[in-house]
């Protein structure tokens, strides 16, 4: 199993940890993983040279929040790419998958090569034991530089939400006051 990471050195004790609770070895493009175009480019590259046959992605990242970047990649190298993937379960060259939809639970069959996004309950949280942060820091960690790819997003302004008002606690018992407020005040009724 290797870890893909489009990150800055910063990122380093995540593949290590990556490393520690089992990954065999760890490939990091030597970027800021500026949009994500950028970052499917660069892992769709490296699934391309390395042939891999099942591609497994978090749903979405905690920097960008966008939930992009697998579909991009399945769509870069001609794949499927399913999302999002609560359940997953290798059969030969058979994927039998189970994903969240609107009201409900979908389960989908899908022929090897693919992408898949995936979410909670897929995977469990693992803390790595002592001996796998020892051979965490022996394993292949290749540092690679990123391949060309036209800025396709520029961030024009940036600005912070406006700060959340004051909370008012209404007890149970004086439910009128409490709709008199949503009501009025807030009118949301």
């Amino acid at each position: 199993m290797t870890v893909v990471n489009v990150g800055e050195s910063d990122t380093e004790p995540t593949i290590r940890k990556a490393l520690a609770i089992g990954a065999d070895d760890a490939i990091r493009v030597n970027a800021y993983p500026s949009d994500a175009f950028f970052v499917a480019t660069q892992i769709a590259e490296i699934a391309r040279k390395n042939n891999y046959d099942l591609i497994l992605m978090g749903r979405e990242s905690i920097d960008f929040n966008g939930g992009q970047v697998h579909g991009l990649v399945g769509e870069m190298l001609g794949l499927p790419s399913v999302s999002p993937v609560m359940q997953l379960d290798v059969e030969g060259d058979t994927v039998k998958m189970a994903r969240e939809i609107e009201g409900g639970k979908e389960s989908l069959e899908v022929k090897l090569p693919l992408v898949a996004g995936c979410q909670e309950p897929i995977a469990e949280w693992k803390i790595p034991n002592m001996r796998g942060i020892m051979s965490a820091r022996t394993k292949p960690l290749q540092v690679i530089d990123p391949v060309g790819v036209e800025e396709s997003t520029v961030v024009t302004q940036f600005e912070l939400p406006p700060p959340k008002g004051s909370v008012k606690m209404i007890p149970a018992e004086r439910a009128e006051e409490l709709i008199a407020l949503l009501k009025n005040e807030a009118k949301v009724l």
